[in-house]
C-alpha cells in the first residue's frame, strides 16, 4: 500500500488517520485493517449484499475485454482531461474496478498517486496491481469515504454510483471531477440483437443537474466509434457488465454461447468535466 495513499485514508471506524503497522493499517484507536496478500485493504464494517459487488468471473472478463484496447480511446481521453487539472498529486478513482482507467491517468502523469475504490474485493486485487503508485480500498460509494478532506486533484467516476457530497469533500478547492457515461448509441447493436438490458447512460444534462450545487459544468467530451467484435469479444463485454447477472432472461445466455463470426457494435462514452464549487 503506497504510503502518499495510506496518508490520505481515514479509520472507516472512527474517522482518525490510519498508518501502516507490519501487514495492517491500525489508527491511534487500535482499529485495525489487514492488507490482504494481493495488496487491497477492505476498510467495509459490513458485508456487501449479494448482487451487488463485481463477482470474479465478471471481473476476469472485464479484464480480458480491456486488455483488447477496444476502450483504450475512453482510458486515452481520461488522461488528457487529468493532464488539464496541471500536474495532479492524487487521484482518486470512485468504482476503480481492476484499475484499468486509473492507471491510464496515473501513466500520463508526472509521480500522482491514486486511490482506486470499489465494493468489489475480486476487481480490487487486479487493481492494486495495475500500477505501482495505486492503492485500492475496499468500500461501498453510497456511504462517506474513508478518505480525508480536500486530498484529491481528480476524481474519476466511470460508470459508477454518483456521490456529490463526498466528491466534492474529497476534492481540492479548483479540484476537477471527470464523470463518464455511456452516450446513446453505446452497444446500440447488441441491445437489439441480443436483447441486453437497456444500458444508455444518463444524459449529460442529468449527470450536472446531479451535481449541481457542488460542481459547475466545464464541458462534455465525447468518444464514438464502430468496429467489428468478435464472438469471444463480444461475449466477455457483455459478461463483464449488469447483464451477467440475467443470462438466463431471454435465453441470453443460449444467444452468447450460439455466437460466431464479427459483430458490428457502436462504442461511445460521454465524459462531463466538472469544477469543485466553493
Amino acid at each position: 500500500m503506497p504510503p502518499a495513499v495510506v496518508g490520505a485514508l481515514r479509520c472507516s471506524v472512527c474517522s482518525e488517520q490510519l498508518h501502516p503497522e507490519g501487514r495492517s493499517l491500525r489508527c491511534g484507536r487500535g482499529h485495525s485493517f489487514d492488507i490482504a496478500k494481493q495488496g487491497y485493504v477492505n476498510l467495509l464494517r459490513a458485508g456487501v449484499d449479494a448482487g451487488t459487488a463485481d463477482t470474479s468471473e465478471m471481473v476476469a472478463a472485464r479484464a480480458d475485454f480491456l486488455a483488447t484496447g477496444r476502450y483504450a480511446p475512453l482510458a486515452d481521453l481520461l488522461a488528457r482531461i487529468a493532464r488539464s487539472a496541471g500536474d495532479p498529486e492524487f487521484v482518486v478513482d470512485a468504482g476503480a474496478g481492476t484499475g484499468y482507467y486509473l492507471a491510464a491517468v496515473l501513466e500520463a502523469t508526472e509521480s500522482a498517486w491514486g486511490l482506486a475504490l470499489d465494493v468489489s474485493a475480486p476487481a480490487l486485487r487486479r487493481a492494486a496491481k495495475a500500477h505501482p503508485r495505486i492503492g485500492a480500498v475496499v468500500w461501498n460509494l453510497w456511504e462517506p469515504w474513508p478518505v480525508a478532506d480536500a486530498v484529491a486533484d481528480v476524481v474519476l467516476d466511470v460508470f459508477a454510483p454518483r456521490n456529490p457530497v463526498e466528491f466534492h469533500r474529497v476534492l481540492r478547492p479548483g479540484g476537477l471531477l471527470a464523470v463518464a457515461t455511456p452516450g446513446a448509441g453505446h452497444l446500440r447493436e447488441l441491445v437489439t440483437e441480443l436483447g441486453l438490458l437497456d444500458i444508455a447512460g444518463d444524459k449529460t444534462d442529468r449527470v450536472a443537474e446531479s451535481l449541481a450545487g457542488h460542481f459547475e459544468l466545464a464541458g462534455v467530451e465525447t468518444v464514438r466509434h464502430t468496429a467489428e467484435f468478435d464472438a469471444d469479444e463480444v461475449r466477455r463485454l457483455v459478461l463483464m457488465g449488469p447483464n451477467a447477472h440475467h443470462l438466463h432472461r431471454d435465453g441470453l445466455g443460449e444467444k452468447l454461447d450460439a455466437l460466431t463470426g464479427a459483430t458490428t457494435v457502436t462504442v461511445e462514452f460521454d465524459v462531463s468535466v466538472l469544477r469543485r464549487s466553493g
